[in-house]
This record gives structure tokens, sequence and C-alpha cells, in this order.
């Protein structure tokens, strides 16, 4: 099991969250509030925009192929390595979920 540093830039916070689960979960489990609504990678109300790093989302069917590289699921998103994400930065798809 890896750990990795998750900042949130615009929220000056940092959290250590392993690849085991997901960014959500471990923010959940700090007392850090994050926006989420159906938890299965599909409404996109949890997206964030990935400024550093990697992570993998096997199952948040709400992004594009494209999109997946730029913006992470914190439902379904593990860190691969350290990140920075900016929160409230929502993908193009989004205008189609509604």
């Amino acid at each position: 099991m890896e750990e990795y540093n998750v900042e949130f830039v615009a929220k000056d916070t940092s959290i250590t969250v392993s690849d085991t689960e997901t960014i959500l979960q471990a923010c959940l489990k700090e007392g850090f509030p994050l926006e989420y609504s159906c938890r299965v990678g599909m409404c996109l109300a949890c997206s964030a925009r990935i400024i550093e790093g990697k992570v993998t989302q096997p199952a948040a069917r709400g992004l594009t192929s494209g999109e997946a590289s730029k913006y992470a699921l914190t439902c379904m998103a593990r860190p691969q390595s350290d990140l920075k994400l900016r929160l409230g930065e929502y993908p193009p798809s989004i205008e189609n979920s509604c």
C-alpha cells in the first residue's frame, strides 16, 4: 500500500490518501467536506480539476476519455502519485449529464 499527499489548492488543505481508498473516502474519514452525490462516478458533483499528478478511476463513467486525465471524480479516483486538485471545476461533459 502506498500513501500520497493530496493537496486542494484553493482550500490550502492537504490530506494523506492511500492507493487503496478513494479521495472522497479519505476526505470523509478526515472530516474534510467535499461535495458529492451519487458516489458511483456518474453525477460529476465530486469533480476536481487535476493540476498535478495522476489518478486511476476506471469506474468514472461520467467522464469522457479526454476528461479522465484532466479531472478526478473524487468518489472514484484513487491516487497514483502526489496530487494537486482544484475543487469546484467541472468537466465540459457535465452539460450533458444534467
